[in-house]
C-alpha cells in the first residue's frame, strides 16, 4: 500500500487496526503506552467502533482481550513487562484455553530499566505458557507479525506473546502497509466446555496443547522471520535474537564472517540451530534481556559444544544488549568518536515544579519527622515514587503496583506506628483497593495517603480509573466515612493538612487520606487546547 515512518509501538498498533481489529485493552505503561495511544486516536478507531478505553489493570485487559477473542473477533492486549505479573493468572490458562478470535499480547520489555524496577525477560512467561512468541528485529517486522499475527494465532488456536524491548518500540523506521482486512463479525466455537476449565476439562486441554508443541517448532522452523545465513568463518556460530540481529548487521555492514541464525519466532527453530552446532566450533548468543535462549540451547545441545554469551561473561548480564556490546562480544576494536564529557553527569529525574506530590510530601515529612521519629512511609508506583529522593527523602519502600499499602499494614501488623502508605488514584484502582479492604477486616491501624492528580499522570497523563469515585470506593470497601480526608495540597492549606494528618495518624484504626489537585501536565494540555 504506502510506506510510512512508524516508532515500533506504532507500527504494532498500524498492523493491527490494518488487521481487523476489534478491541485493544491495556493498561498504560512505558515502553508500551503508545500502541493503545496511536489506536485511540486513529480515525478508523471511531469509524469502526474498535475498543481502545484504558483498563483499570493488567489483568482486567487481558481477561477482556480474551472474552472478546471468545466472541470470535481480534483483540490485542498491551503491557510493559511487570504488567504480565498482573496479567499472568488468565494468561497462562488462555493457553490452556485456546483463543477463537485471533489474540495477541504484547509485552515490552525494558532492559535496562529506563523506567522499570527490574528487567524481567517476558520470553519466559511464553515457554512457561507453551505458546508461540514472536520478537521482532525491526518496526517492519513488528508489522508483519501482529498484521499476519491474528490468522496465526486463529490458525493454531492459541494467543501469541509478542516481545517488544524499549529500543525497538521507540525508535522510527520505515513500514510497508498492507491491505485493510474487515474485522471478524461475531461467532462461536463448536465446543461448549472450551473455556470451562474445570479440571476434567483442563486436562484434556493441557494434553492437546503439549501435542500442538511439535507443530509450534515446526511453524519456527519455517517462518520468514527465522532464517539461517552461511558464512565461511565456522570457527564460531551466531544466534541473534530480535533486535540483536540488528547490531550485529550494523557492526558487520558488509556481512558476518560467522553463520548466523537470525531468531525471531519461537520456539527454537530445532533444524537451523541443530545445523549451526553441526558446522560450528563454538555458540555465541546475542540477546536482549536475560539468557533465555542460551540457557535453552545449553539445555538442548547437551553436545558439549561451548556456548558463550550472557552466562559466561561475554556480555553482561544486566542492561541492554547495544552495538558496542556485541563489538566486543565479536572481538572487534570499537573506538567512541565522541566522549561524555566528565562535566556530564546523570540527572535524576524530580517532580514538576508546582506539583501536588510536592506539596503533599512537604508537609508529610514536617509531620512525620518533628513528631513521629518512628515512622515508616511505603510507597507505590506513580510520579509520587520520586519522593525517594532528595529534597524529600520520604518513602521507604517501592516494590510493585499496589505493595505500599499491604506492606504498610505488615508493618503494622508487626507492631510499627506510624505505619503511612502513599499510593497514587490510578495505582490505587490498579491494585490497591484489595489491600485496602484486607486493611479494613484486620482493623489495621494505618494511614493510608492517596495522592489524586485525577490522571496517570507517570506515563502520560491518561484516564484515571477511580476519578470522581475515590471516596466512594473507600466508603464501599468499609472505611469509615468520617476518616476518609480531603485535602487540597497547596501552601496556603498547609496548616489545615497537618491538623488532618495528626488526627489520622493518631486514629487507632484504617484512614485515607486525599490531598487532591489536578496534575500541572495535563491541566496545562487542557489550557493550550482551548
Amino acid at each position: 500500500m504506502n510506506k510510512q515512518l512508524f516508532l515500533g509501538d506504532e507500527a504494532i498498533a498500524q498492523a493491527a487496526l490494518d488487521a481487523g481489529l476489534s478491541g485493544v485493552y491495556a493498561y498504560p505503561g512505558t515502553p508500551s503506552t503508545e500502541i493503545t495511544e496511536y489506536i485511540q486516536n486513529a480515525p478508523i478507531t471511531a469509524e469502526r467502533n474498535i475498543h481502545s478505553r484504558w483498563c483499570t489493570n493488567e489483568k482486567t485487559a487481558m481477561e477482556a482481550a480474551l472474552g472478546m477473542s471468545f466472541a470470535g473477533k481480534r483483540a490485542l492486549v498491551c503491557m510493559k513487562h511487570v504488567g504480565m505479573n498482573v496479567a499472568a493468572d488468565c494468561f497462562v490458562n488462555s493457553a490452556i484455553t485456546g483463543v477463537r478470535g485471533g489474540l495477541i499480547v504484547v509485552a515490552a520489555d525494558d532492559p535496562s530499566m529506563h523506567s522499570s524496577q527490574n528487567e524481567q525477560d517476558s520470553r519466559f512467561y511464553g515457554d512457561f505458557a507453551l505458546i508461540p512468541i514472536f520478537e521482532p528485529s525491526n518496526q517492519q517486522e513488528a508489522y508483519d507479525m501482529v498484521y499476519d499475527g491474528f490468522a496465526f494465532s486463529e490458525q493454531t488456536g492459541e494467543p501469541v506473546l509478542m516481545r517488544m524491548v524499549t529500543r525497538l518500540a521507540h525508535s522510527r523506521s520505515g513500514v510497508e502497509r498492507k491491505a485493510q482486512q474487515p474485522q471478524n463479525e461475531m461467532s462461536f466455537g463448536n465446543d461448549p466446555k472450551q473455556f470451562i476449565l474445570l479440571p476434567g476439562v483442563a486436562r484434556k486441554r493441557y494434553k492437546a496443547l503439549l501435542q500442538h508443541q511439535a507443530d509450534f517448532v515446526r511453524a519456527s522452523e519455517e517462518s520468514p522471520y527465522n532464517k539461517y545465513i552461511d558464512g565461511p568463518d565456522k570457527r564460531m556460530g551466531i544466534v541473534a535474537c530480535g533486535i540483536a540481529y540488528n547490531y550485529l548487521m550494523e557492526n558487520c555492514p558488509n556481512g558476518c564472517a560467522h553463520p548466523v541464525l537470525k531468531i525471531s519466532q519461537y520456539p527454537l527453530p530445532k533444524k537451523q540451530l541443530q545445523r549451526l552446532v553441526d558446522e560450528c566450533g563454538e555458540i555465541l548468543v546475542l540477546e536482549d534481556g536475560q539468557p533465555f535462549v542460551e540457557k535453552q540451547i545449553k539445555g538442548y545441545l547437551g553436545l558439549g559444544i561451548k556456548v558463550k554469551g550472557r552466562l559466561d561473561g561475554t556480555l553482561s548480564q544486566d542492561g541492554e544488549l547495544t552495538p558496542d556490546s556485541v563489538a566486543h562480544a565479536l572481538g572487534h576494536d570499537n573506538h567512541a568518536e565522541f566522549a561524555i564529557p566528565s562535566i556530564v553527569e546523570m540527572r535524576p529525574p524530580a517532580l514538576c515544579e508546582g506539583c501536588g506530590h510536592r506539596d503533599m510530601y512537604t508537609v508529610l515529612t514536617q509531620v512525620l519527622r518533628e513528631e513521629y521519629p518512628t515512622h515508616k512511609v511505603f510507597s507505590d508506583i506513580g510520579c509520587y515514587t520520586l519522593g525517594a529522593n532528595a529534597p524529600f527523602n520520604a518513602i521507604d519502600s517501592t516494590v510493585d503496583m499496589g505493595a505500599s499499602i499491604t506492606m504498610a499494614k505488615g508493618a503494622a501488623d508487626a507492631g510499627l506506628h506510624p505505619s503511612v502508605a502513599v499510593i497514587g488514584d490510578s495505582t490505587f484502582t490498579h491494585s490497591g483497593m484489595t489491600g485496602l479492604l484486607d486493611c479494613v477486616n484486620s482493623k489495621s491501624n494505618v494511614t493510608i495517603v492517596i495522592s489524586d492528580n485525577e490522571t496517570t499522570a507517570m506515563t502520560g497523563g491518561q484516564d484515571s480509573a477511580g476519578t470522581g469515585r475515590l471516596e466512594a470506593i473507600c466508603a464501599g470497601i468499609g472505611v469509615e466515612p468520617e476518616h476518609i480526608r480531603v485535602v487540597v495540597p497547596l501552601k496556603k492549606n498547609y496548616e489545615e493538612m497537618k491538623q488532618i494528618l495528626r488526627e489520622e495518624l493518631e486514629y487507632p484504626g484504617v484512614s485515607v487520606v486525599i490531598p487532591r489537585r489536578e496534575c500541572i501536565q495535563t491541566l496545562a494540555r487542557k489550557k493550550r487546547n482551548k
